[in-house]
């Protein structure tokens, strides 16, 4: 009777807490990462870039070499602080740059204000998405839902350095691409743990309502929104569920002009996709109703 109960108490301690992957929830809502609380990773992560922004940004611009694919920048960020880096409250921590010349570039490409990308990422407190998917992975958005920071695998994260050169060469001859935009990969080093960080351009701001979203592949077999997914207030549908919708029937229609960019635009992200030897990939479509804002709006005001 005394294993019994000691059996059913370890369950009952182990239900108080929720993981997933490296992420976990205790019974208090406090989340963590690798043991590591979100609140401090977030706080050490925009201490680091706006160091880094600060120091690439004083560097003469040139051409991207090869060789700035594979370059690390490391810097150490003691509580302490140094001539270089502020004091702060967190534990002392390693804060890695991948590849800071490169995505300099990358950014500049963008037309992106590195001012405005400064006040987004550094400027105010992020937000930590609650419901981070299946992958136990940390999202932040920023408050004005311009930039989303995700955490990676070490795998992942090699993969996608490999990848960056044959990125680069895309970007180059095709400015219009649709593939994601990469605007930084970190690393965040403390306690013998190592939270790896990629920048990337939200695709869906919530200041534009979108009353559709799908994930598309191009295939049926289990390309359906699960349950759980359905019972989301914003869920993101499959391919099946796109068929279902009566007005999709004979799919979206565009003007031709906007058809040929979109589709030829979309073949060449498949080839590039393709010569990488990519497969695991979808097309993300979000719908904006006009004539459902409209009445969104006059019901607002009834």
């Amino acid at each position: 009777m005394t294993g019994g109960a000691r059996l059913g108490h370890r369950d009952s301690e182990v239900r108080k807490e929720k993981k997933i992957g490296h992420r976990r929830v205790t019974e208090e809502g406090t989340v963590t990462y690798k043991k590591k609380p979100t609140s401090e990773i977030q706080r050490a992560l925009q201490l680091g870039i706006h160091h880094h922004i600060g120091s690439v940004q004083q560097k003469p611009l040139r051409d991207v070499l090869f060789r700035d694919f594979q370059t690390i920048e490391t810097v150490q960020f003691p509580a302490s602080g140094t001539k270089t880096t502020p004091a702060h409250s967190l534990s002392d921590f390693r804060f890695r740059t991948y590849a800071p010349i490169a995505f300099r570039n990358f950014r500049n490409r963008y037309k992106l204000d590195i001012t405005d990308f400064l006040n987004s990422l550094c400027n105010h407190e992020l937000r930590e998405l609650s419901n981070p998917g299946a992958s136990g992975s940390i999202f932040y958005i920023t408050q004005d839902d311009e930039f989303i920071i995700k955490t990676v695998q070490h795998r992942e994260g090699e993969f996608l350095r490999a990848l960056l050169p044959h990125y680069f060469m895309n970007l180059m001859q095709h400015p219009c691409t649709l593939l994601p935009k990469y605007h930084g990969f970190y690393c965040y080093q403390t306690s013998s743990k190592n939270i790896r960080f990629i920048v990337m351009n939200n695709l869906l701001p919530s200041s534009v309502k979108i009353h559709e979203k799908y994930d598309l592949k191009g295939s049926t077999h289990k390309r359906r929104a699960s349950a759980a997914e359905l019972a989301k207030t914003s869920p993101t549908l499959k391919d099946l569920d796109f068929r279902q919708v009566e007005r999709h029937t004979d799919g979206i229609w565009l003007e031709m002009e906007t058809y040929d960019a979109l589709i030829k635009t979309i073949e060449q992200d498949c080839r590039v996709l393709e010569s990488l030897q990519i497969m695991d990939y979808s097309l993300l479509l979000g719908i904006h109703n006009l004539d459902q804002a409209k009445r969104d709006r006059v019901s607002f005001f009834v």
